[in-house]
């Protein structure tokens, strides 16, 4: 990839996502139980 604005916004949302999964990284446990309370509170029913 040439170096220019697309360029740097892509490494910009790299580094982002990078941050983002280091700090969820720790919560990995909880994201399971936290879906399923979400989809009980909208009434999705599991198949």
């Amino acid at each position: 990839m040439k170096p220019g604005p697309l360029y740097e916004r892509v490494v910009d949302v790299c580094e982002e996502l990078m941050k983002f999964t280091l700090l969820t990284r720790e919560r990995k446990e909880r994201a399971p139980e936290r879906l399923n309370s979400i989809a009980a509170d909208v009434g999705f029913a599991k198949r």
